[in-house]
Order: structure tokens, then C-alpha cells, then sequence
């Protein structure tokens, strides 16, 4: 039944050919008609199971209010039934950091796991607008992608020549991000500052006593951090001695008061450097040389391609101040990167598959035939991507890349048998026919065979893993249907215009050889009774 379903079809395309390759083009320009209606991201968030949030409090809080406040956070979460399980860590600052006081008191990271079933993109939005209702909680970010990695994270790195420069530039591009449309958590690392004490030596007055701007700094260093004097092992544990002399000062005026020893005896701070309090910022980084700052939002739309180019036009009209400048990183980035290397693997996968061919069918005409089914398999692959509402991302056009062998090899089989049969001396369309008959199984089988296993992957059952792999199950699938049906249907058609279209000239060649050999002989019998 699937010959007699088939068999008029065949007939049709091998006798309209031309109408069946305009019917071909009509498709392909659809296609590429389908191409701006698909929504781009990196990786899809809505199949993870995992979401990260970050707690900053102001600087400075202590390590106790930060835990007070993060209990505020964690009470919400408890509350939230998809929620599975979650994690905190308030504080955490290591080495030198740590123990200066500066150990990252003042923020805290949540992990959450959520239920299977769980939709990772819901559930950010329930956790944002609950913590939004807190109060004296600090600034929350939430994103998908737990251990730090965050499918939805714009970022903006603004670069200046100086810091006041790069403050005026960091507000700009800051207030320019929170007037883009589907963005949120909108940040800045300059937006907090921190007092600081400065210690400005007076040089003269310090060489006068005897001192150097070295060594005030190291004596001021002293009193704060100690001087380290050996180690001391208790149990397999080790620990450093510090030798301190005197209490380390808590405010700007018992700074002033330290005594510095010189020749002529103890001097007091202040009369050999001005000492005041000013405000710094929390860390100071530095982009191929140049004072950087990072604007950090959160895209709320799964289209990030569309949110970035929005951004992009958005930033395009400030004015910065002379000198400083933005590039767009975070996920802006990445998926601009694995973009590109992705094109140029599509690009070479044709190139490979086409070279084989070449080199299998000693042929460079029907390899282009066969490369006919790669541009249609597109087709479907576009269109279930826009009828399931699948962003195209890193896992789809993983699945285009593996679309190109596969889709193939229908044709290669098709081809293969017409041109046995061509080689029995069948005419083209005797083997067109003949050959499509009994290719249709085979290729049906292989088809199916195909798209059927990938079916638990495009429904999102397999795990974990399903925001990588329903994508890719879903371009293999869809363009697996359209390009196995085009390839039933145009590839014999344009199978039948080659090679009607070589035998035509193949033809002509030899009537014109004929013509010229019966003219020589004519004249030969013509010139012997002359002579």
C-alpha cells in the first residue's frame, strides 16, 4: 500500500520536474521566512532543576545581621512546595580576606534543588516576587543554573581610564539596563562603597624625624595586622604566631594617636600624615589594564538573542565620558561564541560529507543532489521548534550538526540503487521508478526507526538532562519528517533533470560526431571521377 501511495507521486515529480522543484524553493523560502519568529537563548533554564540566588547586604554588616537576614530568605523558601531542598552558606571569605575582617560578611548564596517535575522558570519567578516583599534583606538576585552557572545572566563590563570616570559611566550603562524590557536584578559591583581610613605622610615633616613614607605604612600595617613571628603546631594543626603590641585602633582619631618610635622618641601619627575617612569602593578590577566595572542583570525571557539585541540598541544611545567604554559579556557572550564555532562546524560537516561523496560517487553532480536533503531538513526542524515554543540554542544547533549525516543517507541509498540500475542500461525514469519503489521501505524504516527513539527526549522524560536534550530530539525529529518526504519527491526529480539533461548533451555530441564523419566521406566519394 505504500508503493501504490507512493508510486503517483514519483510519477508526477518525474514528469513535472520543474514544478516540483518551484514547489521545493516555495518550501525553502517558508523556512527561511520561519527563521526571525524563533526565539535564540544559550541553554534552555526551563528543563533544569536547580536555581542559584545571591544575598548581598550592605558592606560592612556584620557576619550575624547577614545570617539574620538570610533566615528571612530561608523561611520563604520553605515555604515554596517545588522547592525540594536548598542550601545556604552565609559569609565564607578565605585566607587573608578572612582574617582581616573582610570575608565576605555581608553576603550569602542559596542552592536550591527543585522537584522533578518542578518548572525551573515558574518557580524563579515565585521566589522573586516573594523575597521582593521582605524588608531589610539587601539586594536578591535569582537565576537558573545552581554552582554559579547562569543561562539568564546579562552582564555589561564598563571600562574607564579613572575611577570617577568609570563610577560616572558604571551609573549610565546601569540605569540605561533597568530601562530594557524583560530585565530584572539589575546590579553593579561600584554600587557599594565601604569607609576607609587614608594615611597621607607628610614627607618632609617624617624625613625630619628620621622616617620614610616605607616605613610609617609598615608600623600603621603593624597595628593593625601584628607581626608575624613563627608557627606554632598544635596537634597535626598549624598556625601562624602574631606578635601584637597594642590593640588595633577602631576609629579614625585613635589612628592619629599611634605612636611611632624615631630617634628623638615616640611621635604621634598625626603629626607626620593627615589622616581622614573617606569612601572606597569594595574592590578594585582591572580589564587588559584598565579600571573595569560589571552591570549585572537577569534576563526574564527565554529569548535572550532578542533581550541582548534590545540591550544593545539601549547602550548604543548613551553618551559615556571620553575614555571609557562597554562590552557586552555573561551569556551575551557565550552564546555569541557558540554560535559562531557552531556555523563553522555546520559549514565544515557540509564540506566533509560533500568530499566523501565526491570521492564515493566519483561525481561531483550528484553529491549536490544529495546535499539537496540538508537545506529541507531545516524545515522541519524550524517548525517544531516554533510549534513546542523551544528557544534555538546550543543543544538544537548541536542537533542541526548531526542533521547532516544523517539526513543523507536516505538519499545516498535512493541514488545508489538508480544508478545500479542505470548501469543495467534502464532509462532514467525506468529506474527513477523503479528504484524509488523499492527504496521507499528502507528509507521509511530508517526514518522512523530514527525518530521514534528520540521520542522520550523531545517529551522531556529523560532526566535531568532534559533542558539539553529535548531541544536537540526536537530538530533531529522535525527535520528528520521533512527532509525524508523532500527527499522521496525532489531528489528524483532533480536525479531526472541531470541526467536527462547528460544524456541530452551526451546526444547532440554524438549527432554532431555523426554529421561530421558522413561529411568526410561525401567528399571523398565526390573527388575521385574529377580526378
Amino acid at each position: 500500500w505504500l508503493q501504490r501511495v507512493y508510486l503517483p507521486v514519483l510519477r508526477f515529480v518525474t514528469i513535472r520536474r520543474w514544478v516540483t522543484v518551484g514547489i521545493a524553493a516555495l518550501v525553502l523560502v517558508g523556512t527561511v521566512a520561519m527563521v526571525p519568529r524563533l526565539e535564540t537563548n544559550f541553554l534552555d533554564a526551563s528543563g533544569q532543576n536547580t536555581l542559584s540566588l545571591q544575598q548581598e547586604m550592605p558592606a560592612g554588616t556584620s557576619l550575624e545581621a547577614t545570617d539574620a537576614a538570610a533566615r528571612q530568605v530561608e523561611e520563604v523558601l520553605a515555604d515554596i512546595p517545588e522547592i525540594s531542598t536548598y542550601q545556604v552558606t552565609v559569609g565564607g571569605g578565605t585566607g587573608m580576606a578572612a582574617l582581616f575582617g573582610g570575608g565576605g560578611s555581608d553576603a550569602a548564596s542559596f542552592s536550591l534543588t527543585l522537584d522533578e517535575d518542578a518548572d525551573a522558570t515558574e518557580v524563579e519567578g515565585t521566589v522573586r516576587d516573594r523575597v521582593a516583599g521582605l524588608g531589610d534583606v539587601g539586594e536578591i538576585t535569582v537565576g537558573a543554573g545552581g554552582g554559579g552557572f547562569n543561562t539568564s545572566q546579562l552582564q555589561v563590563n564598563v571600562q574607564a581610564s579613572n575611577q570617577d570616570d568609570l563610577l560616572t559611566a558604571s551609573d549610565l550603562v546601569r540605569e540605561t539596563v533597568e530601562g530594557v524590557d524583560d530585565v530584572t536584578d539589575v546590579t553593579s559591583d561600584l554600587s557599594e562603597s565601604v569607609p576607609r581610613v587614608r594615611v597621607a605622610v607628610d614627607r618632609e615633616a617624617a624625613a625630619a624625624l628620621g622616617l620614610s613614607e616605607g616605613a610609617i605604612g609598615q608600623l600603621v600595617a603593624q597595628t593593625f595586622r601584628g607581626a608575624p613571628v613563627g608557627e606554632l603546631t598544635i596537634g597535626e594543626e598549624r598556625r601562624d604566631v602574631v606578635l601584637r603590641t597594642v590593640e588595633a585602633p577602631a576609629t579614625p582619631e585613635e589612628v592619629r594617636e599611634l605612636a611611632l618610635p624615631t630617634p628623638a622618641g615616640p611621635v604621634r601619627l598625626a603629626e607626620v600624615a593627615e589622616v581622614s575617612e573617606i569612601e572606597g569602593p569594595v574592590q578594585l578590577k582591572r580589564i587588559d589594564g584598565a579600571r573595569s566595572a560589571t552591570v549585572t542583570a537577569t534576563a526574564t525571557s527565554q529569548n535572550i538573542g532578542a533581550t541582548s539585541a534590545e540591550l544593545s540598541r539601549a547602550l548604543d544611545g548613551i553618551d559615556l565620558p571620553a575614555g571609557a567604554s562597554y562590552s557586552l559579556g555573561g551569556v551575551t557572550a557565550d552564546q555569541d561564541d557558540a554560535f559562531a564555532d557552531l556555523q563553522l562546524a555546520l559549514l565544515l560537516a557540509v564540506a566533509i560529507v560533500f568530499i566523501i561523496m565526491v570521492g564515493t560517487f566519483r561525481s561531483l553532480v550528484q553529491p549536490l543532489i544529495l546535499l539537496v536533503s540538508v537545506p529541507f531538513a531545516a524545515t522541519g526542524a524550524v517548525g517544531l521548534l516554533l510549534v513546542t515554543g523551544t528557544a534555538l540554542g546550543v543543544p538544537a544547533l548541536i542537533g542541526m550538526l548531526m542533521l547532516i549525516g544523517i539526513v543523507v543517507t536516505n538519499a545516498i541509498v535512493l541514488i545508489d540503487l538508480i544508478n545500479q540500475y542505470r548501469d543495467r542500461g534502464m532509462g532514467v525514469r525506468e529506474a527513477v521508478m523503479e528504484g524509488g519503489r523499492r527504496r521507499l521501505r528502507p528509507i521509511l524504516m530508517t526514518a522512523a526507526a530514527t525518530i521514534f527513539a528520540l521520542v522520550p527526549m523531545a517529551l522531556g522524560i529523560t532526566g535531568d538532562g532534559g533542558f539539553i536534550s529535548r531541544p536537540l530530539a526536537l530538530v533531529v525529529i522535525g527535520g528528520l519528517v521533512t527532509s525524508t518526504l523532500l527527499t522521496l519527491a525532489l531528489v528524483p526529480a532533480l536525479y531526472t533533470i541531470v541526467e536527462n539533461g547528460r544524456e541530452r548533451i551526451a546526444s547532440r555530441a554524438e549527432r554532431r560526431r555523426d554529421r561530421g564523419e558522413s561529411g568526410g566521406e561525401a567528399t571523398t566519394e565526390g573527388a575521385a571521377p574529377t580526378e
